[in-house]
């Protein structure tokens, strides 16, 4: 029999991902417990501090400090309301000039941002984020629960945005119809996509749009 459950933590090819956010997914939390396979125990609760960096110009670049490393995912397309994406660059700190030129700086954030240090420790980095006016660094603190829905990794969050508090549910797979029957027994097939770019460019006043459940 072959196994089709995805692994928690494992890489594979890019998943499919729905995420909302708001002030109240109880109930949806309520029937993702209920409906959830076992997980490992490691994924039962996790916390994490993290630096997301939002910009005027891009909402396809996901980028991200966490454990003093720098993560980059892309918007790889979209799908049925679904988004994939695809990992583009990890690296720990310090991080070269050159390494923030032609990658981090190079498309999707601010190409007259011009690094003159040899070398970027993260408050450098941010320091350097400061500059530019269409930048802006959120700090993020994550209390996420994992389960397991009809094969899709799921997930309820409470998620400090420099120290808003919201609620994140999101379920994401390689198969979109696995998805979209998680969607269904959620009851969340009409409520609004919503990325961590999203998310935070609302809060912050970026964008003009309420979150999912705020009228």
């Amino acid at each position: 029999m072959i196994n089709n459950t995805p692994e928690f933590g494992a890489i594979s090819e890019p998943r499919f991902e729905f995420r909302s956010f708001g002030q109240n997914f109880d109930r949806v939390h309520f029937r993702m417990a209920r409906l959830s396979s076992p997980v490992p125990e490691k994924f039962w609760e996790r916390f994490s501090e993290e630096i997301y960096i939002i910009s005027q110009k891009n909402d396809s670049s996901n980028i991200k400090i966490r454990d003093l490393k720098l993560d980059i995912k892309t918007l790889v397309r979209t799908v049925e309301g679904l988004e994939q994406w695809n990992p583009l660059f990890k690296a720990a700190f310090p991080l070269t000039a050159e390494m923030l030129k032609d990658i981090v700086f190079s498309d999707f954030l601010a190409k007259n941002l011009k690094p003159d240090k040899a070398l970027y420790q993260p408050d450098d980095f941010l320091n350097l984020i400061k500059l530019n006016p269409d930048l802006q660094a959120v700090r993020v603190r994550k209390q996420r629960f994992g389960y397991l829905v009809n094969n899709t990794i799921c997930e309820y969050g409470i998620v400090l945005f420099n120290g808003a508090r919201l609620v994140t549910v999101s379920t994401e797979s390689t198969k979109i119809k696995d998805i979209q029957q998680t969607l269904k027994d959620l009851e969340l097939e009409n409520v609004e996509n919503i990325n961590y770019l999203q998310a935070l460019k609302r809060v912050t006043g970026m964008i003009a749009k309420p979150l999912a459940n705020e009228d």
